[in-house]
């Protein structure tokens, strides 16, 4: 499938936002949830608009994956960019239609390649240890995985464990 990454824009909200409700426990299965007031439209759409200032003070870059037709199928970002440092983290979801595909390694090799730009020579990610499938993309893309904690659901609590993975570019 071919798909592309586009900038995350002020237009992408309702659409993100239906994204993201149709997906939610798809997505609860293997990362911490959001919360209920992630999944109102007024709470997502000021989030929506707090991710776009991240994205203008260049805090953060975050990207909708889109297929040939432009149907959101994904979402892949760099957060905490640290341009002194060159280092940001990496976070991706993918739609439930949408995975075993190949996409989300297509995207994060798209991604990888934009990071330049951002001047981001390093980059982490974290994922949970049950999270099988982010892990393959991860060591796909030249990730390694560099330690494994603990930590607690700010929702919900629970423990979970976490792998984090480092790529230099």
């Amino acid at each position: 499938m071919d798909i592309s990454i586009d900038r995350l824009n002020e237009q992408d909200a309702e659409a993100l936002f239906k994204f993201e409700c149709n997906n939610r426990t798809f997505f609860e299965q293997t990362v911490p949830g959001r919360g209920d007031d992630y999944y109102s439209f007024g709470t997502f759409e000021v989030r929506h608009m707090e991710l776009l200032k991240e994205q203008e003070d260049a805090i953060s870059s975050f990207y909708l994956i889109k297929d040939g037709s432009g149907i959101i199928v994904g979402r892949i970002n760099l957060v905490d960019i640290d341009p002194i440092n060159g280092t940001a983290h990496v976070g991706y979801r993918m739609g439930e239609a949408f995975t075993q595909k190949g996409i989300a390694n297509q995207a994060l090799k798209l991604l990888v390649n934009l990071a330049p730009e951002l001047f981001v020579t390093e980059i982490h990610a974290k994922t949970t240890s049950d999270n099988m499938a982010s892990q393959k993309v991860l060591v796909k893309n030249g990730f390694e995985r560099v330690s494994i904690n603990e930590e607690n659901n700010a929702y919900t609590g629970q423990k979970l464990t976490f792998y984090h993975y480092r790529k230099y570019l």
